[in-house]
């Protein structure tokens, strides 16, 4: 927070976007750059936390698709935003079983943190995997992109539309000095013919626009049309169109105003799918049909590997893993809330769980 104050001291005020990549990712004060927020202890809990499952499901996906693209002799996996290495770590577990698949494998780790790269590594020890810290560092393919809650945490710009007027959120101290505050400027010309090119100014009073999420996306685009592979992506999110204020901060599970405690808290926003959506196709990628978690899980057979596995379980160990197994595909949880994005080459005819 500190950090945070001595900044809008000497700028006075900072764009929406700006703030938020301060908060979450300056070197030394960023929330993601100085503790572990994953899990009970931390503020909040992740699919690959509840159930090992998922990881399970999503190593069997990445092995279909490798086989659907041929077995090539090579094949890159990049997780984005790794957090504490448990999705990785179950998917080596599954990955394993299937030899040559292993055999073929490169795994990297998108991850900016230290701190969090520390924790991953005391997990993952493995000749496989990489740690980069930038997408532009891959230069070889196929590459299959598999993302959990990645681009939620990534900054936004809010714009507030006033008849015919465009107005950007900014962030300025209070006017003692001690705490922050919100106030909204008029928007750069150039600001508006970016939202009104992605359509994003026909309805509401409030516009989210997700200015470092594209630019990640068409990074990923270029990278499967020139290596080949695909992004697969889960996320917090809505596919019908709506304007509306997605911006929260979570501390120990709790839902806290964003102004509380910058810096200690994390801070995410809904991912308009049907943006995402219309940004792949954009870059000449195929994109499958946004769908539940819940209805991928199910189609690629989280509840048939669940019983394969019950049957040698206690009463116990078994409704343990069914609870679990709930709070993934239950839709008032995580299984309707999250919903899942696939993207491959123009030309690409892959399509299990979709």
């Amino acid at each position: 927070m500190n950090n945070i104050i001595n900044i809008l001291k000497e700028k006075k005020s900072i764009p929406l976007d700006q703030f938020i990549n301060i908060a979450l990712y300056d070197k030394k004060f960023g929330y993601y750059m100085k503790k572990n927020p994953f899990g009970k202890g931390g503020d909040f809990i992740t699919s690959p936390l509840i159930s090992n499952l998922f990881g399970e499901m999503l190593a069997i996906w990445c092995v279909a698709f490798w086989e659907h693209i041929g077995k090539p002799r090579k094949i890159l996996l990049v997780e984005l935003g790794a957090g504490d290495g448990s999705l990785c770590e179950d998917l080596l577990k599954t990955f394993r079983q299937f030899k040559n698949f292993y055999n073929s494998l490169e795994i990297n780790l998108l991850e900016i943190s230290d701190k969090l790269i520390t924790i991953q590594k005391s997990k993952i020890d493995n000749r496989r995997v990489k740690w980069i810290k930038n997408i532009k560092e891959i230069n070889w393919g196929p590459i299959i992109f598999l993302g959990n809650e990645f681009f939620d945490g990534l900054p936004i710009k809010q714009i507030y539309k006033k008849k015919k007027l465009f107005f950007e959120k900014y962030v300025a101290l209070s006017n003692d000095k001690k705490k922050i505050k919100f106030l909204h400027k008029l928007a750069s010309k150039n600001l508006i013919k970016r939202i009104k090119g992605l359509n994003l100014t026909s309805s509401g009073g409030l516009i989210e626009y997700p200015i470092v999420a594209l630019e990640y996306l068409e990074t990923i685009a270029k990278k499967i049309n020139k290596f080949d592979g695909g992004l697969l992506t889960f996320d917090y999110g809505y596919i019908q169109k709506k304007n509306q204020n997605t911006l929260q901060s979570i501390k120990k599970h709790r839902y806290i105003n964003l102004d509380v405690r910058p810096s200690h808290s994390d801070i995410t926003s809904h991912i308009n799918f049907k943006l995402f959506h219309k940004a792949l196709k954009k870059n000449n990628l195929n994109v499958e049909k946004i769908i539940t978690q819940n209805e991928f899980l199910k189609k690629v057979g989280i509840l048939e590997r669940a019983h394969i596995l019950s049957k040698k379980m206690t009463f116990k160990a078994k409704a343990n893993m069914f609870y679990r197994l709930k709070r993934l595909l239950d839709y008032r949880e995580m299984g309707g809330l999250f919903k899942v994005l696939f993207a491959q080459k123009k030309d690409g005819k892959f399509s299990l769980g979709f």
